[in-house]
């Protein structure tokens, strides 16, 4: 009698295994939606910075000797600024862990309109496209935020294209943000109830809001002047009945959200990383939860802070100087949440959390300037300076892009299934955090001590201190290549990661790594509240884990 036939299932495939070029660019799994989101974000985060590199060259001497004319260098800092803002910081975190993790965290199979997402980076591209045609065919010199009359009367740049290439762009953002918030209302697995929810989805949420609610107005504005130059329709133009200051209403009034959409989600990868990596639940989770909420309804009320010197009345400054020192709060709130959850941890200082570490300090910088800045008195006297951009860029590059190299860290294992060298993560962690550091805080004594900003030559008692930023610039640059190049020879080696090599809490860390196509084998039902983490159990994992790896 012969023995029964054994039937062996093949293991579930992942998302990756297909290989062909029409699976990807015909894909509509998230997470290859968002693997395409990060090949290109990255593209344009490597061009946007050969822009800032060529900047930076070009301050080390007071007279203009790297660029052949000032106009030259105004069409620089304008592509500088529209191809990291509009094509890297805002899709940055949102397009690539977003869509990724998202459903992952809440136990569905995929985003509710999966079709929609594949569009979103379709669109995205074209947007981007635009973007690049610009750069190669004479740019544009108005700045990255188009002010007029400039832009509408006087340029001779590709404004009209250039408004073309965000207005494409704004469309991505708008079908990104309508998919979270439809994915998060509606298919949340059974028990994961709204406080519940990882505040990796909190802040993304909050952010989706602003996405959906702000951009139309930015797409408008650039709209209105194309019309203006196109067709000479009086909006801006005060000859014909026009108002300039509208175009600045007009734009800060999405372009200061547009600020929590790039370091809202910044805020939603540390929420992750420092309960993981301190072994404690998160401190305070509601008030974390709602503070994001908070900051994306307190966004939209502060945009007359940028316009303190536009002539505005006396007691709208004021107004808009109150609501900018109450929209900090919120801000303050998560960072004070933060700083308690280390207390007391049982901290590792692995990779992601050297880079949310380095988040928690720079921001906390570009916060307190901020509230500098909110000042009436203090932003006249700094106002078109570099303490400005030095303010700036502590949010948005030493914000923003600190979270998403440490997101990207952090859930590196569960995207490739493979773990990255630990030394040279580290070290790469700690030359952003320096080089940032002596880039950026040697442009708020120069703002201070008068240097204008976007002026293509300068002082020459300025020099000291722009060398010093530029020789920061030097270190922040290595700093940020070195992870493109130990990330991608990683996929050289087998996948080594296990399913939860940080011995996190969280649905995305329950399913194998690379995780399958349809992300759960079967039905997910939450039963537990988020981070409940056991600093006992927690170590005795992480150490299996390790024990396992170096086998």
């Amino acid at each position: 009698m012969s023995a029964p036939a054994v039937v062996v299932e093949d293991p579930p495939e992942d998302y990756l295994q297909e290989h062909t070029l029409k699976s990807w660019l015909l894909t509509t799994d998230h997470k290859r939606v968002g693997i395409l989101y990060m090949i290109s974000v990255t593209v344009f985060f490597f061009v946007g910075g050969a822009a800032a590199t060529l900047m930076r060259l070009e301050l080390m001497t007071p007279q203009g000797d790297v660029l052949a004319t000032p106009d030259a260098y105004n069409r620089l800092f304008t592509m500088h600024g529209v191809i990291m803002i509009f094509f890297f910081l805002i899709p940055a975190i949102p397009a690539v862990l977003g869509n990724f993790l998202l459903p992952l965290m809440i136990g569905a199979r995929d985003l509710a309109f999966p079709k929609l997402n594949l569009m979103s980076w379709y669109v995205y591209i074209i947007g981007g496209m635009v973007g690049i045609w610009i750069l190669v065919f004479g740019g544009v010199d108005t700045g990255w935020t188009f002010y007029t009359p400039f832009s509408t009367m006087f340029s001779n740049t590709n404004v009209v294209t250039a408004a073309v290439a965000v207005f494409i762009t704004g469309f991505s953002s708008i079908l990104t943000g309508l998919n979270f918030i439809v994915t998060i209302h509606t298919m949340r697995a059974p028990g994961m109830t709204w406080f519940r929810l990882p505040l990796f989805v909190w802040s993304h949420y909050a952010t989706s809001l602003i996405m959906v609610l702000g951009t139309p107005v930015l797409a408008i504005s650039v709209v209105l002047i194309a019309l203006e130059r196109l067709f000479g329709v009086g909006i801006f133009d005060p000859a014909i009945g026009g108002d300039p200051i509208l175009f600045q209403h007009l734009f800060w009034f999405y372009s200061h959200p547009a600020v929590y959409i790039m370091v809202l989600p910044g805020f939603a990868v540390v929420s992750e990383i420092i309960p993981c990596f301190a072994r404690r639940p998160i401190f305070g989770y509601k008030f974390i939860a709602f503070a994001s909420v908070a900051i994306a309804v307190f966004g939209f009320l502060v945009w007359g802070h940028h316009m303190f010197v536009s002539g505005q009345s006396m007691y709208a400054g004021t107004i808009f100087s109150i609501l900018s020192f109450l929209v900090a709060i919120p801000s303050a709130i998560k960072v004070f949440n933060w700083t308690a959850t280390l207390y007391k941890g049982s901290i590792r200082f692995d990779t992601p959390m050297l880079y949310a570490l380095g988040f928690i300090g720079l921001f906390t910088i570009g916060g307190l300037t901020g509230l500098m800045l909110a000042s009436l008195a203090i932003d006249v006297h700094v106002h078109d300076t570099y303490f400005i951009v030095a303010h700036f860029h502590y949010i948005m590059v030493g914000g923003t892009v600190m979270a998403y190299l440490g997101g990207i860290h952090f859930w590196w294992p569960k995207i490739s299934g493979r773990m990255y060298p630990e030394f040279w993560g580290k070290l790469s962690a700690m030359l952003v955090f320096v080089g940032f550091n002596l880039t950026f805080f040697p442009q708020f004594l120069l703002g201070y001590l008068g240097m204008p900003r976007r002026y293509y030559e300068y002082r020459p008692e300025f020099q000291v201190l722009n060398v010093m930023s530029t020789a920061g610039a030097s270190i922040l640059a290595i700093g940020y290549i070195m992870p493109l190049f130990y990330l991608l020879l990683s996929l050289r080696k087998p996948a080594n990661a296990g399913p939860n090599p940080w011995g996190a809490t969280g649905l995305e860390w329950q399913v194998e790594s690379p995780p399958s196509v349809h992300n759960f084998h079967e039905p997910v039902v939450v039963t537990c509240e988020p981070y409940m983490y056991s600093p006992e159990e927690a170590e005795r994992e992480y150490a299996h884990d390790q024990r396992v790896h170096n086998a």
